[in-house]
């Protein structure tokens, strides 16, 4: 079975170079007892290559995109993608419920 980014990469689209990211000052206030919130370890917004490198997310992406992206002959191509940069270029493969799910079981690996 093809996976869902492969099917969005046959398609010949190609997604915009992602941009840069604003370089900010931030203070720091003062220390509390409250501890910081638990954030998944993974987001839509992760390259797909830190995904796959780890084992629970590698198992994620390949149930619910439908196979190991990792095998894909374009792998290269999209690795440093997120998958909300790939879902546009699907032609409407990977859906908002799709992104849901696996941003679902993302948010379940810590």
């Amino acid at each position: 079975m093809m996976s869902l980014i492969a099917i969005a990469l046959l398609t010949g689209q190609t997604a915009p170079a992602p941009a840069a990211a604003p370089v900010t000052g931030a203070s720091v206030g003062p220390v509390t007892g409250a501890a910081p919130a638990v954030t998944s370890k993974f987001t839509l917004d992760t390259p797909i290559e830190t995904i796959e490198a780890d084992a629970k997310g590698k198992e994620v992406l390949t149930a619910d995109l439908g196979g190991d992206v990792s095998q894909h002959p374009m792998y290269e191509s999209f690795k440093s993608m997120s998958l909300n940069q790939v879902a546009p270029m699907s032609g409407g493969k990977i859906t908002d419920d799709v992104l849901k799910k696996v941003a679902t079981d993302l948010a379940a690996i810590k």
